[in-house]
């Protein structure tokens, strides 16, 4: 069968089938589980008979969607906390995998840009970081304490403050991809430029190995979750742009709501970071190496895990599950 004379044959199935998937009102589980049935049975066919088709991306993702739906609304799933953190938000990540290589990409490419720019221009870092706050790290370094700006203030001050602005930074980052993603681009830029030149002045200083024990205690999660943000930013920058088979108001709402969710699963990782840095990193400079390196490996192990590798986990999870479902 021609892939035109396919897609005519079962485009009212599969456009029933996205109505109940993302329609108001929604099918009941077992209707579902039966239109899902016959969804897997084109998807095969179209990846057997047209591999490098639209037609099969198309399939693919909406499969994907209805076996959340389907998962979602079984009996022995009812607690939706556990299963946002479990489920949903790694299979999002999952689907979403290359906005976060994208993020990922544009970040260090300006932090690298932040340390070439200070390498070869001594006011650069002045300027991006303020005559006050590199005069203070120096005398700082004199004394022979590099971190201790991380000192000044209360614990339960510091820990405050400084996760209120992180949130503050993240939720921007996002909002910001409104405008295409550029917004979001932005404030990448902004951040990564500021870290490159920021690390390049302990290098310049010869006390580099001492500032990455310090600043890394919180900084592994803080800077991790600005760039997860960065590519829920992403996200809503490209359901704008590019709504594919949907209208561009659908696919914006669908944006929003998944980098949402994106944007809501860093909140942990940095309150965490908020709480290390002003409860943990200040003591950095009494600690053994082998712990604040301990606090680090640890740290960067737990939210790499969750966002690089856990999804892949939960999809393989999910196919073999797609299997069962559709025997």
């Amino acid at each position: 069968m021609r892939e035109v004379a396919f897609i005519k044959t079962n485009k009212e199935k599969w456009l029933e089938f996205e109505q109940a998937i993302f329609g108001k009102q929604l099918k009941n589980p077992d209707e579902l589980a039966s239109l899902y049935t016959q969804l897997v049975n084109d998807l095969s066919y179209a990846q057997t008979y047209y591999p490098k088709s639209k037609t099969v991306l198309y399939l693919n993702n909406l499969a994907a969607k209805a076996f959340q739906k389907i998962y979602k609304t079984k009996r022995q799933d009812t607690n939706r906390f556990v299963y946002f953190w479990k489920t949903e938000v790694p299979l999002i990540m999952y689907e979403y995998r290359r906005y976060v290589a994208y993020a990922f990409l544009v970040f260090l490419s300006f932090v690298a840009i932040g340390a070439l720019s200070a390498e070869f221009d001594d006011a650069f870092i002045r300027l991006v970081l303020g005559d006050h706050y590199v005069n203070l790290t120096l005398e700082n370094i004199e004394k022979g304490d590099p971190v201790a700006i991380y000192k000044s203030g209360s614990n339960w001050g510091s820990a405050f403050g400084i996760t209120l602005n992180n949130l503050y930074v993240g939720i921007t980052s996002f909002v910001f991809g409104i405008f295409g993603g550029l917004g979001t681009g932005y404030i990448l830029m902004e951040n990564g430029i500021m870290l490159g030149s920021f690390q390049y002045m302990f290098v310049k200083e010869d006390v580099f190995w001492e500032s990455v024990r310090g600043i890394w205690i919180h900084g592994a999660m803080e800077i991790f979750a600005i760039v997860i943000e960065g590519a829920a930013g992403f996200i809503l920058g490209a359901s704008i742009l590019f709504p594919k088979t949907f209208s561009r108001m659908t696919s914006f709402k669908r944006g929003v709501k998944v980098g949402v969710k994106i944007l809501i699963s860093t909140f942990p990782f940095t309150i965490a970071a908020g709480f290390l840095e002003g409860y943990v990193t200040r003591y950095s400079n009494i600690m053994p190496n082998w712990l604040s390196i301990g606090i680090i490996l640890t740290t960067l192990s737990i939210i790499s895990f969750y966002y690089l590798i856990y999804p892949f986990i939960v999809n393989r999870k999910t196919k073999l599950n797609y299997e069962a479902l559709s025997k």
